[in-house]
């Protein structure tokens, strides 16, 4: 996009091709190149082409894909990170000192939950977890410590639904900044900032990356948050140059080749996804469908408002963990193994794969859950898989 056009409001899907993809300016190429370099030439001492000097403070490449981060979640800026967990612990380093308070849905990501359990609250950060459907409980556990509201929604493995504005409201009421991870439904699906969120996260592996290829993660947010009398989007910067865990440039343009489809891929995904899960709904091997597409949801009134649609993302609760075990290990098409968000169909066991690191604590998630990342095969494919592996079980 030329200068002029960035400042228009162009449709989801036009930001997601053009957003950072200036044609070359030298050949004309319509993709931008790849720079391959760890560094470059000066213009005499301190004398920065475009401001690029070493690739850990900057890169065409990864600038271009941070642009397009931004442009899509409705942003000033956007830091491109190696992983999801570099870009999460990043921006709590920036936000955090020892004393204070981090206030957690119960229902996260086991690596994030293990970040701060493990890494952040031996630094003497505290740490507690709450449902953030209920927003009394949500009041009652904010600290005057508090200084950071984590969530999910949908949440990562049982698909539950935060009100995120009511969050916000009662998180700046105390102090507190509300940081939403947007990894499940995608800026596509959800515009949290747009909803009262202060910072975004993503791991970018997963839908916006969309092809079990590369391995990255996202900080986005608005300049003007003051933390500690510095701006919060400089702080970010300055870790992200300071500690160096950046994206590689062929990891930023693999995950900004990705993001120019992700509005048709979340499409599909979401497509199947609800298809599935009308398909299971009541069958008798199963005790439970986690999907806010249903009705039956608890949140599918609040998703219906929040999100686009419901995403790609379900779990099954069966009646035994025997049962569970056999079904995560019998399906064709889904295949076994950790992540989400690709084109292809993945199923997941949670409590021994994604969140085997929070066992004993309030996050554990049931040995007769199993979680469903939905590709974008024929729908009939994926409903027969899962149905003819049910009547195995």
């Amino acid at each position: 996009m030329s200068p002029d056009q960035s400042a228009r409001d162009y449709d989801f899907a036009t930001q997601a091709i053009r957003a950072g993809q200036p044609f070359d300016a030298t050949t004309g190429s319509v993709i931008p190149p790849v720079y391959l370099t760890t560094t470059f030439v000066q213009d005499g001492i301190g004398g920065f082409r475009n401001g690029y000097e070493y690739t850990r403070g900057g890169n065409p490449t990864r600038t271009a894909l941070e642009e397009q981060l931004a442009a899509l979640e409705g942003a000033d800026r956007g830091f491109s990170f190696a992983s999801g967990l570099a870009a999460e612990d990043s921006l709590l380093r920036a936000i955090l000192k020892p004393g204070d308070h981090v206030l957690m849905g119960n229902d996260v990501y086991g690596g994030t939950h293990r970040l701060v359990n493990r890494v952040h609250v031996p630094w003497g950060v505290g740490l507690d977890t709450v449902e953030m459907g209920d927003l009394d409980a949500v009041r009652a556990a904010i600290r005057p410590g508090t200084r950071v509201v984590w969530l999910e929604t949908p949440s990562n493995p049982l698909m539950k639904i935060t009100d995120v504005a009511a969050v916000a409201e009662i998180a700046h009421a105390a102090g507190a900044l509300v940081v939403v991870d947007n990894t499940f439904a995608t800026p596509y699906l959800q515009q949290p900032l747009a909803l009262g969120a202060d910072v975004i996260v993503h791991s970018t592996t997963k839908y916006l990356g969309g092809h079990s290829d590369v391995l990255g993660g996202a900080v986005v947010l608005n300049g003007g948050i003051e933390v500690d009398g510095e701006d919060l989007a400089d702080k970010v910067g300055f870790i992200q140059f300071g500690v160096g865990a950046v994206s590689a440039p062929l990891d930023a343009w693999l995950t900004t080749r990705g993001i120019k489809t992700l509005h048709v891929r979340m499409d599909r995904h979401s497509a199947n996804a609800q298809a599935l899960a009308e398909a299971l709904v009541g069958h008798p091997k199963l005790a439970r469908v986690y999907y806010p597409g249903l009705p039956e949801h608890p949140g599918h009134e609040l998703a219906a408002r929040q999100m686009r649609s419901f995403g790609g993302m379900l779990s099954v609760e069966l009646h035994d963990e025997a049962a569970a075990r056999r079904f995560a290990e019998s399906t064709q098409l889904f295949q076994l193994a950790e992540s989400l968000g690709g084109v292809e169909s993945l199923v997941c066991y949670p409590s021994e794969m994604t969140h085997a690191s929070v066992r004993g604590t309030a996050l554990e998630v049931s040995p007769a859950i199993v979680r469903l990342s939905v590709g974008i095969e024929g729908a009939s494919d994926l409903v027969s898989d899962v149905l003819d592996t049910l009547d195995r079980v």
